[in-house]
């Protein structure tokens, strides 16, 4: 009885063996990069937008944006979308301009009490809105009028697995491998 099951953990040890050694074929290489992730598929694009008074949410509101009408790249519902906010021309240290961004969600301290830019989003569009915590029938045009936006649709493996900071739009362009020349730029929006 023994010799029946030693004899048969050898053959199946040796079946495993073998099964798991065959030579085949070896299939096609994967695509450079990242662990094989391609940050090609990711977009962004930049808007500049005119926000409207909503008084029944008491919210400032952007109008839709459809991604279809920004770029041609399929958008998931998995994909990830960013938004950063343009917060002032900055200048380095050679007189340059540099734009200096920041990620949504933002806050504001105004004198009457806080304002948030937020927004969210389906796989086919985003919206942005100007939220608080007072009647804000009355806000500033500052924050309302000319705001530019910069919406990045990121595969969700990708964002997962890439090293970058997400809240550093410098960091996010880096990661992408793109360039200020690679952004899609639309006109105003009201």
């Amino acid at each position: 009885m023994i010799m029946k099951k030693l004899f048969s953990i050898l053959f199946m040890t040796t079946f495993l063996f073998t099964a798991c050694s065959s030579d085949g074929e070896r299939g096609p290489q994967g695509p450079p990069g990242q662990d094989g992730l391609d940050p090609a598929s990711a977009t962004i694009f930049e808007v500049n937008s005119d926000f409207f008074y909503d008084a029944e949410a008491n919210l400032w509101t952007t109008d839709f944006l459809t991604f279809a009408d920004f770029t041609d790249v399929e958008v998931l519902e998995t994909d990830v979308v960013l938004i950063y906010r343009l917060d002032a021309v900055g200048q380095l240290d050679d007189g340059s301009d540099v734009d200096e961004w920041s990620m949504l969600p933002q806050n504001f301290f105004t004198d009457e009490g806080t304002i948030q830019y937020v927004f969210n989003h389906t796989f086919v569009d985003t919206e942005i809105f100007i939220d608080g915590n007072y009647d804000l029938s009355g806000l500033s045009d500052d924050f309302t009028t000319g705001q530019i936006f910069r919406v990045a649709i990121i595969p969700a493996n990708f964002y997962e697995s890439a090293n970058f900071d997400s809240s550093n739009f410098g960091s996010l362009m880096k990661a992408l491998e793109l360039k200020e020349q690679d952004i899609k730029k639309a006109g105003s929006l009201k």
